[in-house]
């Protein structure tokens, strides 16, 4: 079968080893969903921290150390 047929007229003409088209490809994904996932990231690290600073002590899961046992 014609390449020209599997691919875009741009990448059948610009990349003509078709190895070289899957790698660059396969690294804009990856260059797109890891700043993605790091910001997800970053922001449910954030949730957890302000909440946990709007907590009173007594509803927080760490000890506290003066602290009357119930």
């Amino acid at each position: 079968m014609n390449d020209s047929f599997l691919a875009c007229l741009t990448c059948a003409r610009n990349f003509a080893d078709h190895t070289n088209a899957i790698g660059w490809s396969i690294f804009a994904l990856l260059a797109m969903i890891l700043p993605m996932l790091g910001g997800v990231a970053f922001f449910m690290i954030r949730l957890v921290r302000r909440s946990n600073a709007a907590l009173e002590p007594e509803f927080r899961d760490e000890p506290v150390a003066n602290a009357p046992v119930r």
